[in-house]
């Protein structure tokens, strides 16, 4: 949407004028879904949490200074929807991660029976999962940062506008959530330290 039209919309919007918001929320629904169901992985919780992104947006309209674009407004803001979201499932899976599992079986069917996909579709199915669970062991704010860099290819200006933040904090926080899914990767048995970047073995090279 051109920034004139957004402009317009929001000031319209800010006077009650719920068709302008609802014009807003069409816009935008679709990326704004598309962020929540990448940081969750659940089509019912992403959409639940779309909705709670733009009831809050509606809400706190009057207090949006327009110092950036609406959406990068409404992006920051269903981000950290999602991570309060994900900090509370976290709380809630820990308590019952302490409770012992009566049916284990139940949980076992889960699992998806890969005896009959050809092998290398199953080394790249077991890697995929290996990923994400490990991407579920990151922060809140670890993951939805690192799934901005690596999976939208934003670069870390677009990131900081995005958020909010420094350029210096986005590059921090980036390298300290790659440092640690490798740690969770290493941890797990799914990533080898023969596997080093390239920067890696050329610094390895220079220090011989």
């Amino acid at each position: 949407m051109p920034r004139t039209e957004e402009s317009a919309l929001v000031k319209l919007a800010k006077q009650g004028n719920q068709d302008a918001f609802e014009a807003l929320m069409t816009s935008y629904q679709k990326p704004i879904y598309n962020l929540c169901f990448r940081m969750c992985r659940n089509t019912e919780d992403a959409e639940e949490l779309t909705q709670t992104s733009f009831l809050k947006a509606w809400s706190s309209l009057p207090r949006f200074q327009e110092d950036s674009t609406f959406f990068t407004w409404l992006y920051r803001l269903a981000t950290n929807t999602c991570i309060d979201f994900l900090r509370q499932e976290r709380r809630r899976n820990t308590i019952l991660q302490s409770v012992s599992l009566e049916h284990d079986d139940q949980f076992t069917a889960q699992i998806p029976d890969v005896r009959y996909l050809p092998e290398e579709e199953a080394l790249k199915n077991d890697l995929r999962q290996s990923l994400l669970r490990a991407m579920d062991e990151l922060s809140e704010e670890h993951r939805s940062i690192l799934l901005q860099r690596e999976l939208d290819g934003l670069s870390y200006q677009e990131i900081a506008d995005l958020l909010g933040l420094e350029l210096g904090t986005v590059k921090s926080r980036i390298a300290r959530a790659r440092l640690a899914l490798r740690q969770i990767l290493l941890h797990d048995g799914n990533f080898f330290e023969g596997t080093a970047s390239k920067e890696s073995r050329a610094h390895k090279g220079g220090d011989a």
